[in-house]
Parts: structure tokens; C-alpha cells; sequence
């Protein structure tokens, strides 16, 4: 591990283009999950005083909150619009121009943020939230293949968990710019939304000092001196690229006669039928593991353990420094676990966190200590999640799929997160009031199921190449299913024995 750091120190390129392509990357997206929380009841008012001036009459309380879902779930709209069209602007412009253009998407949705008010306008919201989506689902892509392939085979891993690094750096900095100290109070409300304007600028002026993704200039554009200058540039003129050229070029070669695959590609083809399984099933469950149940019964637990209402936002925040400081530990450790550790661990010991959750809440009206055990076990799973499945899943996509079927791997990946994440919205206050802290169980399924899979179907892709990796998973299966072919024969030949034997 501590080669790995003095090899991306070694590296000051590389360490910018982290820290440039995901302050406009993934940052956004983490941003835009949590900064809703602090304004809403100013936009709401917002809402009511456009109608107001508009037509004469306030809102029923009914109309009100259809109109504050729409403005909450244009996001999720935006982000799949964006994610659908990421891969093929990707491919078709690169990985470093296409993220310059999707800066301009959130400036001008900042721009209209800005404007609403004065305006009195909640359209302009809405508009601004599709943008903010089609900025982020674009980014979710385009920022993991960018800085995947700016990183060499050693540090991918490292690198790789930076994406998810920053969508909790991102939650983190909509927490904390969100209370009113600093802008959540009606003056800067406005300032708070449009801030992610600041980040795309940010990122607009500093990214062309940054090389294209030589992988993408090899492999996609056949131009073998820009990838060499381009990886001279980002790992230092003293190591030499050769060698990583080559295993690009030996890729480029067993590809040479196939075509970039589509969607439907994906789905047909029973090569990648593992790894498109893997796909779906850590995705799904990154939205579908309970995250946001936990942050929301954060708040009655610390209430509970005696925590004043005043300083509950100060606790929230806590939570989301503990995320971001997990995050950032995994890249540290993740080199020396490997993924298929960190993923399974995590899942099992998130699935563990919410049964013994249950239970705590259950028993919290009957015994006075059992709040801080709630607590306790509440910073236990976010702990697991963030050194595990935020910070492994992101990047998954571009390590297991070859250069083929990364385009369309990625908008398998990224349509999983945006309706996940839809459907999280509109479905959990079901779940959570019909269910209460029990909604917990459900979640608990899907972390169990998801930590069982890849214990037993994912292979390790610690310091492996794409290839390495698509024989391992054959490897795996092929062994699975000769074993199983051998114990059903052996069954076979064990009934016809006993026939014989009971006619003779």
C-alpha cells in the first residue's frame, strides 16, 4: 500500500486529473442527492407564492406536494436522459471533451436557479433539476471511464474508489453548505442550488490543461504517439508506458474484427452473461440497500440518545463526515483487500447492521440504553457501506468489461442507479410508513442476497487486466458447472445401479 501512494505521488498529474474530473464528476451527483433537504420548505413557499400571484389562491396541501415530487424527481428524469446519450458521446467526442460540454449543462441550469426567484418561477426549478440530472448522469459515465483509463493497472483500484469518494464528498457539501450558517436560511437559498454552477466553472477552466484518456486514443482513435505523450503526462516521463501499451494494444488486437457493442449486445451475449449478472445485482442493490432508511431514522435515534432538536443537523452531519472519511480510507486499503473482499463483507456485514438495527428499535421503548446501541450500529453500516459497495461499485463496470462493452455496460449500470434511485424516492415513504423501522428486513434481503453472490459468482480484479479478469470469470463458472455435471452423473449412474440391482 504504501508503494501505491508513493506511485501515485510520484504522479501530480494523475493526482489532478482525481481531483479535476471528479469535483465536476460525481461530486455533483452526491450534491444534488442531499441539498434538496435544507430549502424545501423555501421552495415550497416559492410555489405558493407564484400560484398565489398567478391565480389569486394558495395551493391545497395535496397539490403542493405533487408539485414538490415533480421537482424532487426531475432529477432522476434528467439523470437517465443523460445517461442514456453519455456512452455514445463518449465514444464519439471523447471521455475529456464530453465532460467539458457537460459543465455548460450545469452553468445554465445554475443560471436558472438563480433567476427562479426573482422570477417567480418554480418551472425554472424544474428546469434547473433536469439539467442538474442530465449534468450528473453524463458525469456518473463519462468521469469513471476518464479516470480509469488515465490510471495505470496498479492503482485502478485506488483510483477507482475516488468516484464514489466524491459522490460522498458531494452529500457532505449539500449537508453542510445547506444549514443556516452558511446558506440554507431564505436569503442564500437561491445561492446554495445554483452552487454547483461553482463546481462546473471549476472544472471548465482546469480540464484542458489535462490530457484525453490514452486509452481512449489507443484503443478508439488509433493514436498510438497521443497515448504515449498522454501517459508520459499523467505518470511522469521516468516510467515507461510500454508495457501497459502493450496489454491495451494485445486487447486492441483480440477486439480488432469486433465492432462497439449496443444494449442489446449486452444482453445477448452468454460471454458476458456473468459479469452483466454482476452488474445488476451490485446496482440495484447500492439503491436498494437502505442508505437512505438509515440516514432517515438517524434523527429519532439520536433524539432518542438525547441529542437536543437543535443540534440534530449537527449529528446528520456526522454521519456524512463519517461517510466521507470511510470513503477516503478505502482508497488506502483497497489495493491490499481487493474488491471482491470489500464487496462481500460489506454486504454481509451491512445485512447483519440492519437485523441487529431492527431489533434495538424495537427494544429502545423498553430499555434506556438501547438507543446508543441503535447509535452504535447505525455508524457500523455506514462504515461497511462506504469502505464497501459505494466504494467498489461505481468503477465496476470499466474493470470487468472489455473495451466493446464498456459503453453500453456503463448505461446498464448508470439506468440501474438513476430508476433505482427513482423509485427510492416515490416508494420508501410507503415503505416507511407502513412498515416503520421493519422497512429494515427488506433491505436486509437485498444486502444478504447481494453479499452471497459475489462470494460465490465474482472473481477477485485486484492488479488484473480486462482480459485476465473475463477468463476468471470463465474459469469459475466452467469449474461450477463441470462439478455440478460430475455430481448429476454420478447421481445418474448411482439410480441406474440400484435398478439393476433391484431387478437382478
Amino acid at each position: 500500500m504504501t508503494g501505491a501512494l508513493r506511485e501515485l505521488a510520484r504522479s501530480p498529474v494523475l493526482v489532478a486529473a482525481i481531483f479535476i474530473s471528479g469535483i465536476g464528476g460525481t461530486f455533483q451527483y452526491g450534491f444534488h442527492i442531499s441539498v434538496l433537504n435544507s430549502p424545501s420548505l423555501f421552495i415550497k413557499e416559492l410555489v405558493n407564492s407564484t400560484c398565489q400571484q398567478r391565480y389569486g389562491r394558495s395551493l391545497e396541501p395535496w397539490e403542493l406536494s405533487l408539485i414538490w415530487s415533480f421537482i424532487v424527481s426531475m432529477y432522476c428524469m434528467g439523470g437517465l436522459a443523460g445517461t442514456l446519450y453519455a456512452g455514445h458521446l463518449a465514444g464519439a467526442y471523447g471521455r475529456k471533451t464530453t465532460l467539458l460540454l457537460n459543465n455548460v449543462v450545469a452553468i445554465c441550469g445554475a443560471v436558472l436557479m438563480l433567476l427562479s426567484k426573482t422570477a417567480l418561477s418554480f418551472e425554472m426549478i424544474m428546469v434547473a433539476r433536469v439539467l442538474y440530472g442530465i449534468n450528473a448522469g453524463v458525469s456518473l459515465t463519462v468521469h469513471t471511464m476518464y479516470i480509469l483509463e488515465c490510471a495505470p493497472k496498479r492503482l485502478r483500484g485506488m483510483v477507482g474508489v475516488s468516484v464514489a469518494t466524491f459522490v460522498s464528498m458531494g452529500k457532505f457539501f449539500g449537508q453542510l453548505l445547506g444549514i443556516s450558517e452558511v446558506l440554507g436560511t431564505e436569503e442564500h437559498w437561491i445561492w446554495l442550488l445554483a452552487f454547483s454552477g461553482v463546481a462546473a466553472l471549476l472544472q471548465l477552466l482546469t480540464l484542458p490543461l489535462l490530457p484525453e484518456s490514452p486509452r481512449y486514443l489507443l484503443l478508439e482513435k488509433a493514436d498510438k504517439h497521443g497515448c504515449e505523450t498522454a501517459l508520459r503526462r499523467l505518470w511522469g516521463a521516468k516510467k515507461d508506458p510500454g508495457p501497459e501499451m502493450e496489454e491495451m494494444l494485445a486487447e486492441h488486437t483480440s477486439l480488432k474484427s469486433v465492432q462497439i457493442h449496443g444494449l442489446m449486445d449486452l444482453f445477448l451475449d452468454h460471454n458476458v452473461r456473468w459479469q452483466l449478472l454482476t452488474i445488476l445485482v451490485t446496482f440495484v442493490t447500492l439503491q436498494l440497500c437502505g442508505i437512505n432508511a438509515v440516514y432517515l431514522y438517524s434523527f429519532d435515534v439520536f433524539q432518542a440518545a438525547g441529542i437536543a432538536k437543535e443540534n440534530l443537523r449537527y449529528a446528520a452531519l456526522g454521519t456524512g463526515l463519517c461517510e466521507v472519511s470511510t470513503s477516503i480510507a478505502c482508497v488506502l486499503i483497497i489495493e491490499r483487500t481487493g474488491k471482491r473482499v470489500l464487496l462481500f463483507r460489506g454486504y454481509l456485514c451491512m445485512a447483519a447492521s440492519l437485523a441487529l438495527l431492527t431489533l434495538t428499535l424495537y427494544l429502545q421503548d423498553f430499555v434506556s440504553w438501547m438507543p446508543y446501541c441503535s447509535m452504535v450500529l447505525i455508524f457500523t453500516y455506514i462504515f461497511f457501506f462506504s469502505s464497501g459497495p459505494a466504494g467498489v461499485t461505481a468503477p465496476l463496470p470499466g474493470e470487468i468489461f472489455t473495451q466493446s462493452y464498456k459503453p453500453p455496460a456503463f448505461m446498464v449500470a448508470c439506468i440501474l442507479n438513476w430508476v433505482g434511485l427513482f423509485l427510492v424516492g416515490m416508494l420508501f415513504p410507503l415503505i416507511v410508513e407502513h412498515l416503520d423501522y421493519f422497512c429494515f428486513l427488506v433491505f436486509f434481503v437485498f444486502c444478504f442476497f447481494s453479499g452471497v453472490f459475489v462470494w460465490f459468482h465474482v472473481p477477485e480484479t485486484k492488479n488484473k487486466t480486462v482480459l485476465e479478469i473475463t477468463e476468471d470469470f470463465k474459469r469459475m463458472h466452467q469449474k461450477r458447472r463441470h462439478s455440478l455435471q460430475s455430481k448429476l452423473s454420478s447421481v445418474h449412474i448411482n439410480n441406474i445401479q440400484t435398478t439393476i440391482c433391484t431387478k437382478l
